[in-house]
């Protein structure tokens, strides 16, 4: 008996530390991170493409921590956050905040020991995300627009901690990253909203579920399918995209778009959850065609 009381013990520590750092969202983070660092390397090194999935692993997890320490006292009124481990009386304050410090102190060293530039932007990816997107969350809808800084790092972080440099190429990864962030994360306030009222979190851009949030969400995403295939006509550097890829690209940025203008005929959750995973289906294939078509065209040289 006392095995499996023990057993069941480790499970729920385990639950809740994924939890506190979120590790499905702090993974794809990751995938990013290495997708940018793929594209800007002249040669692969495994060495810091370890460094940088770890560094880049406890840098997300360290900002997940703040945000649920921060809103822990909302957390607790809303059903999609109330059984965290924080407001659930699982983890105290204290221990989340000795994790969060951890991952930061570790997130910042080890993308340090791939260069400045890297380490320097992933600090202030943990402070924007903390100190600022945070507290705008129950204030103004502006907040999306801060919170689409940071969630837009990693997939340039991966090219600076390839090269030490920030130019047009990361520049575009971070256009890219960034403009998708907003129909993402207004498909999310909208299929959430209620929850998300309760807690008194203002998502959309015109706090409601209207006609006004949808024509942005379409704008948006057009945006974002603009800028990810300007690689193409040769503006951005040693970051270029073949036209078969651009094709894909472009396709695949359709299929978003049709997702948005289906949420503005129908003006329903269910219409907001499938452009949300039409949009992170998007950027994750996005992702995959850039790699690829860059390593197929060195091939082909």
């Amino acid at each position: 008996m006392a095995v499996i009381e023990t057993s069941i013990k480790q499970h729920t520590i385990v639950s809740d530390f994924k939890e506190i750092t979120k590790m499905g969202l702090s993974l794809s983070v990751v995938f990013s991170s290495v997708a940018g660092y793929l594209l800007g390397a002249d040669q692969v090194s495994l060495k810091i493409l370890l460094l940088l999935a770890l560094g880049g692993y406890f840098m997300v997890g360290a900002s997940n921590a703040f945000n649920q320490i921060i809103e822990r006292d909302l957390d607790v009124l809303m059903d999609r956050t109330k059984n965290r481990p924080i407001p659930a009386g699982r983890m105290t304050v204290n221990t989340a905040f000795i994790i969060a410090v951890i991952f930061t102190i570790l997130g910042i060293g080890i993308l340090y020991t791939i260069n400045p530039k890297t380490a320097m932007f992933g600090a202030i990816s943990i402070f924007l995300y903390t100190s600022v997107y945070t507290p705008l969350k129950t204030k103004t809808p502006l907040a999306v627009f801060v919170g689409a800084i940071p969630g837009a790092i990693p997939f340039m972080l991966g090219w600076v901690a390839a090269t030490n440099n920030f130019g047009i190429e990361p520049g575009t990864l971070f256009a890219i990253q960034f403009f998708w962030q907003f129909p993402h994360f207004w498909a999310i306030g909208w299929f959430l909203y209620d929850d998300y009222k309760k807690g008194g979190f203002f998502m959309l851009p015109t706090g409601k579920r209207d006609r006004g949030t949808a024509v942005q969400t379409i704008m948006y995403t057009i945006w974002t399918v603009l800028v990810s295939i300007i690689p193409v006509f040769g503006f951005t550097g040693k970051l270029y995209l073949s036209p078969i890829a651009a094709v894909v690209v472009g396709l695949l940025g359709l299929a978003m778009v049709y997702f948005a203008f289906r949420l503005f005929k129908e003006m329903s959750a269910i219409a907001a959850k499938k452009l949300m995973l039409a949009s992170v289906s998007y950027i994750t294939l996005l992702q995959i065609v850039y790699v690829a078509d860059k390593f197929l065209r060195d091939l082909w040289i």
